[in-house]
């Protein structure tokens, strides 16, 4: 039986740092109907499907033409409410689920492709997650750009806010820094197991919730993409977004 790709977009109202996030408007379109049309010009998936606890964001997608899923408004991260979507839209365990930032309105559809296609060519592959080379280095130092380390074999072995590798500079030169997009792939029946692990210390500390993951000895393959994916954390993201957007549309 052929493996199917979904997307689902976790995307709630109450946000501690910008409430209302996904109906924000970016060049009068709400945030969540440019995350939504991305998505769907992605060739791969069979799907893409809003899952949120709000009335709002449920009348918004519907304006559009989107696919949602009501969940419950009890979830504490991202990932509880993509297991929960999943389950209700019945997804076959090993089908594919990409979760995608519904505060990522900029992402290229490519990398929905690069995120899943391990999952593809690996059938037990249970997690794979996208990675950019940090070419600021003031991403380095900033917890807030979540900095990862991996094998040869591109199994991540660490995420942190701290930089890592340390480099002691004495004498030899500074490896290259990779920064964590935050998009996932999931094995829908490891979607199961992983939200019903409990917190372990490193995701205690560090507050990421792929840590746990590794903690109970799971495998997370990385991907390196070319395609940079910027956040919007603040009303004053806004700006920047529709700026990038006007030199877009100017190229």
């Amino acid at each position: 039986m052929p493996v199917s790709i979904h997307a689902i977009i976790p995307a709630r109202y109450q946000s501690s740092r910008f409430k209302g996030k996904p109906l924000a408007l970016i060049q009068g379109k709400p945030m969540i109907q440019h995350v939504v049309e991305r998505a769907q010009a992605s060739p791969v998936l069979a799907q893409v499907v809003v899952a949120t606890d709000d009335e709002r964001i449920i009348r918004t997608v519907e304006s559009f033409g989107g696919q949602w899923i009501m969940t419950r408004s009890d979830h504490d991260c991202g990932t509880d409410r993509l297991a929960e979507a999943a389950e209700l839209l019945n997804i076959d365990d090993a089908d594919v689920i990409v979760n995608i930032q519904g505060d990522q309105p900029l992402f290229a559809p490519e990398i929905v492709a690069q995120v899943a296609g391990p999952m593809l060519d690996d059938p037990d592959l249970p997690m794979a997650t996208l990675i950019y080379k940090i070419t600021r280095p003031e991403e380095i130092t900033n917890p807030n750009h979540v900095k990862t380390v991996f094998d040869q074999q591109g199994r991540a072995l660490y995420f942190s806010r701290s930089p890592i590798p340390f480099c002691r500079q004495d004498g030899e030169a500074c490896p290259a820094y990779y920064r964590h997009l935050g998009f996932y792939a999931y094995r829908k029946k490891f979607l199961k197991i992983f939200v019903a692990l409990p917190m372990g210390q490193w995701e205690r500390l560090e507050k990421l919730e792929q840590l746990r993951a590794l903690e109970f000895g799971y495998t997370i393959r990385v991907i390196l993409t070319e395609h940079d994916s910027i956040e919007v954390d603040t009303p004053g993201d806004i700006d920047k977004i529709e700026q990038m957007l006007l030199a877009q549309a100017e190229l």
